[in-house]
């Protein structure tokens, strides 16, 4: 067989066994990922190619996929060790949704991986006309733009253009994140494979800066991790204003005013924010430029809400990642059942987790 041949088999095979999706669907992906997978290029070649900007950021890159291995105990294999140059960044746009009255991600299920609370196109269009089409059915939407992506492994992901696009410090932020999705993965829980993630990708991020001695790119990443909690506290406050408007016995007008209020106040909670912490800084102007509604908030909610709790358990772990791996892959595995873990449960209620939990021998608090 070819080598497009070979690649296609194992998607087509996901095409195939899934019971859920349109054929359309996986068509788009099993074409857009090709075209990604045949235009990989082995990073040693294209150094030899390269202006000297590109050269510097892979070889950068390359230094932080080292680490990986040998700091964080992540996946050796060859994982960004090719590269793409895109035409168009990003590489993959997300639609998520979320009922008009609900903080629950909706939920799409793929072979293979499970359920997951968000939908990958290739193309900014195609997620925008499904996100058109989710949105007539009364769902909230958002389409987001994700400039990397992971397999989990049934392939070699490459090191892309738009992932180059960013300091020394968030790159190796999103390589030890997307190499974290390849060392655990639970099927049907986005909540704890991102949160994982991020907590990998921070945690990992911090000891590289320190191990390397980028005391300054170590401070702003700091201060952008600080400013990141900033505008996570407002996305918690506005998600208990709203839960107090969807639960109440109210006609679904008023339901609709008042949650539009609670996303106006938000807005004008960052303004505040900007003119009294942030030195009147545009941080997270670009996120507020666009509509608010409940997909935009479960988003960010997939991501971050049990972020804090799976750094304790870091913590509790001596910060030893292998050991970190292994308590999360077992508590992952073997979560109460109802647990807050479940994909777009309500996060802030049931702390049932906490109670039976132990971390690396300890009892979580």
């Amino acid at each position: 067989m070819n080598r497009a041949i070979l690649l296609l088999v194992p998607v087509l095979l996901f095409v195939f066994l899934s019971s859920c999706g349109s054929v359309s669907y996986y068509t788009q992906s099993i074409i857009g990922h090709s075209r990604l997978m045949l235009a990989r290029k082995p990073i040693d070649q294209v150094l030899l190619e390269a202006d000297e900007p590109l050269k510097q950021r892979l070889t950068t890159a390359m230094a932080i996929r080292r680490f990986a291995v040998t700091g964080l105990a992540l996946p050796d294999n060859g994982s960004y060790t090719t590269y793409v140059q895109l035409k168009n960044d990003p590489p993959v746009w997300n639609v998520v949704a979320a009922e008009e009255f609900s903080l629950k991600a909706y939920q799409w299920c793929y072979p293979i991986i499970g359920c997951a609370s968000y939908r990958g196109y290739y193309h900014k269009e195609a997620a925008e006309k499904y996100a058109a089409k989710m949105k007539a059915r009364g769902y909230d939407v958002a389409v987001i733009g994700a400039v990397a992506y992971s397999t989990l492994g049934w392939f070699a992901d490459p090191l892309t253009s738009a992932m180059l696009n960013r300091d020394d410090a968030s790159l190796a932020d999103l390589l030890f994140h997307e190499l974290a999705h390849q060392r655990l993965y639970i099927k049907h829980n986005s909540s704890f494979n991102e949160a994982f993630a991020s907590t990998v990708g921070e945690q990992g991020a911090l000891r590289w800066l320190r191990a390397t001695g980028r005391d300054s790119l170590l401070a702003a990443y700091q201060t952008r991790l600080s400013v990141r909690d900033d505008f996570l506290a407002l996305i918690s406050q506005a998600k208990r204003d709203l839960r107090r408007v969807y639960e109440a016995e109210l006609p679904a007008p008023i339901k609709r005013e008042r949650k539009q209020r609670v996303f106006d106040a938000m807005r004008r909670s960052h303004q505040q924010l900007q003119r009294e912490q942030w030195g009147n800084k545009p941080w997270y102007n670009n996120w507020f430029d666009q509509p608010l509604n409940n997909a935009r908030l479960v988003a960010i909610g997939t991501y971050r809400d049990r972020v804090p709790e799976l750094v304790a358990w870091f913590n509790r772990c001596g910060k030893d990642f292998q050991r970190f791996y292994q308590q999360a892959a077992v508590l992952a595995e073997t979560k109460p059942s109802g647990s807050r873990w479940a994909n777009g449960g309500e996060q802030d209620k049931d702390n049932e987790w906490n109670q039976s939990a132990k971390v690396c021998g300890q009892v979580a608090p």
